[in-house]
């Protein structure tokens, strides 16, 4: 629940400005451009959550379910429902083993049923340092005076990287000078959370309070759209991190299309980028892209660490099943390019023999 707050009231936001945008520039198909669905629309829907603790098992119409800290973001949980004797375990996205913020994934002894996330089914992460990467990226880029443009997922891999940041800032792995501009009214919120909440609690964290203090002061975070067109004016060098993850979308999608023309600048992707994505075209080489319906010429450098990223990888979903105490009588895969969702399922079944299932589109399935 507390992803879906950080995300509907920004979202519904960025589409507002997407709209705004759209019609003044008179790039869309529609006439006029409108939202799906507004900020003040999902704060209305939002008032319908009830958060709930890990650990508590809750009641209603006969089903039972209770929540387990996945180690993937602050307060994203793995689900285990029960009905007429059946239990079934949702992974959700589970998180690194030896994530440098968050704890890792809580093992869970029994499931009549998994169904489980297979994200990195057929990759294992790099053994290299991402903070020493991180900051050999950040020193060429400004040895060429240029911005480095970073686009980040809201919740879990921008807090990673202001933590990495702050730290080689204090090591004096790069300057201390060095501005750092946080584009993501979103990733702000939840920052602020993040920042809260860690204070407090340390079950799903392992930073100290002081080093959740200290990220709050590692970034400026923008506020308006205006200050964000800005940012396109301003030359390095300089680091900034926007929405979204895979550039599909949100303010960094601007920003692209002000910094990718200029090889002395560096467009850096933290993790997984999906087919079809601007993301993933870009990793792959592409020497330009579409952007509000004309093509931007790619100059800057592209680079990716894929260690970034928050997700489990093969070893670690399979060390993760490992805690289980019995087999479960099926697991279903999903969550996955069809290539990692069957590298998993194969795994699986050679490490542990159990029944193992990649669910076809739309297939329906009866549990027994």
């Amino acid at each position: 629940f507390r992803r879906v707050l950080f995300r509907s009231p920004d979202a519904g936001r960025l589409q507002e400005e997407e709209a705004e945008y759209a019609n003044r520039g008179g790039f869309s198909r529609h006439r006029p451009a409108r939202p799906l669905y507004t900020e003040k629309d999902a704060k209305r829907a939002l008032r319908q959550l009830r958060p709930v603790a890990f650990g508590k098992w809750i009641d209603t119409d006969g089903v039972r379910l209770c929540f387990h800290p996945a180690g993937h973001l602050l307060g994203a949980a793995t689900v285990t429902v029960e009905h007429a004797h059946r239990r079934v375990v949702f992974s959700g996205d589970l998180g690194r083993l030896n994530d440098p913020v968050l704890m890792p994934p809580e093992s869970i002894e029994r499931a009549d049923y998994l169904i489980l996330e297979s994200t990195y089914g057929n990759r294992r992460h790099e053994k290299e340092d991402t903070r020493e990467r991180l900051g050999a990226i950040i020193r060429a880029t400004l040895e060429r005076d240029g911005v480095l443009l970073i686009p980040a997922f809201a919740v879990g891999r921008t807090q990673s990287l202001l933590h990495d940041i702050g730290v080689l800032k204090q090591q004096g792995a790069i300057p201390d000078s060095v501005p750092v501009f946080l584009n993501s009214p979103m990733a702000t919120e939840a920052t602020e959370v993040y920042i809260r909440y860690g204070r407090q609690h340390g079950a799903e964290n392992r930073l100290s309070p002081q080093q959740w203090s200290a990220l709050g002061a590692v970034a400026h975070c923008v506020g308006s759209p205006e200050e964000s067109r800005r940012l396109n004016e301003r030359a390095g060098p300089m680091i900034i991190i926007a929405g979204s993850g895979m550039a599909t979308g949100g303010r960094v999608v601007h920003h692209l299309k002000a910094f990718a023309p200029d090889p002395r600048n560096t467009i850096l992707f933290a993790g997984f980028q999906a087919g079809g994505t601007r993301g993933a075209a870009l990793v792959a080489g592409a020497s330009e892209i579409k952007i509000h319906g004309e093509y931007v010429p790619v100059r800057a450098r592209v680079e990716m660490i894929e260690n970034l990223s928050a997700h489990a990888d093969a070893g670690e979903l399979l060390q993760w099943l490992g805690g289980f105490a019995q087999a479960p009588r099926k697991v279903f895969i999903n969550h996955g390019e069809p290539m990692a969702a069957d590298a998993l399922r194969r795994a699986i079944e050679e490490k542990f023999g159990w029944n193992c299932q990649v669910p076809d589109y739309l297939e329906s399935v009866v549990l027994g």
